[in-house]
């Protein structure tokens, strides 16, 4: 069971009360994701000189896919996302959404709508520069390509709800998965995350929060050359 929510920012986040966690701050869905996936993360992104490939672990309302779509919209480079979601949201609640409209993107509503509509399992062109691959799957689950993504949404419930989506292995799979400079980011600052972050061999930058939130964390992948045989 769900609930629909409206946040401090007046943008709609979800109860889910299997887990009794919300897909996004109350104090406010749009500034929390724009705060810590799209500036701390997207717009770090530096020297990319091909594709981006982007791979999100918990896609919930599809507000992080939509503010990536609006903000490479008229960018050259191709945006090759990748979204990962074991309980897609039914498409009532989708229609209640309200970020078209808090963001001042009402004529963007088809491609919101199409971020949820369009198939499961299989790619499509959000836009001629942006191509969804939504994985309907337990990420646990799922085999990911090594030096494949430039930048990683961890947007999971929490580690008291979902201890094994926080664990070590899952971060050294992620680890593998990403390029040289790739960077993850995640509202989530726990010394239990910073601690399997380290551990896996990335670089932590602990950051400001969004309002309500103290600390993010943003991870780097830098392997010097004394490191490439250990992570092979």
């Amino acid at each position: 069971m769900i609930e629909l929510i409206e946040t401090n920012d007046c943008s709609h986040t979800i109860l889910d009360k299997r887990t009794g966690e919300h897909y996004h701050s109350i104090h406010g869905a749009i500034q929390e994701s724009k705060h810590i996936f799209i500036e701390a993360g997207l717009k770090s992104l530096h020297s990319i000189s091909q594709n981006i490939n982007i791979l999100e672990v918990g896609m919930g309302t599809g507000l992080n896919v939509f503010l990536t779509f609006l903000q490479t919209e008229n960018i050259s480079k191709r945006i090759n996302y990748v979204a990962i979601e074991l309980y897609p949201i039914d498409n009532i609640i989708v229609k209640k959404l309200n970020y078209c409209k808090q963001l001042n993107k009402t004529e963007k509503e088809i491609i919101f709508n199409n971020i949820h509509n369009e198939k499961w399992n299989f790619p499509y062109y959000l836009a001629d520069n942006f191509i969804l691959n939504k994985i309907n799957a337990d990420f646990k689950e799922i085999a990911l390509s090594e030096n494949s993504f430039d930048l990683i949404y961890y947007d999971a419930f929490s580690p008291e709800t979902e201890a094994e989506l926080w664990a070590d292995e899952i971060f050294d799979k992620i680890y593998k998965a990403m390029k040289n400079n790739g960077i993850l980011v995640t509202y989530c600052a726990k010394g239990i995350v910073k601690r399997s972050l380290k551990k896996a061999g990335f670089r932590i930058e602990v950051l400001a929060g969004p309002i309500g939130k103290r600390h993010i964390i943003r991870a780097i992948k830098t392997i010097e050359i004394s490191d490439c045989c250990k992570h092979k």
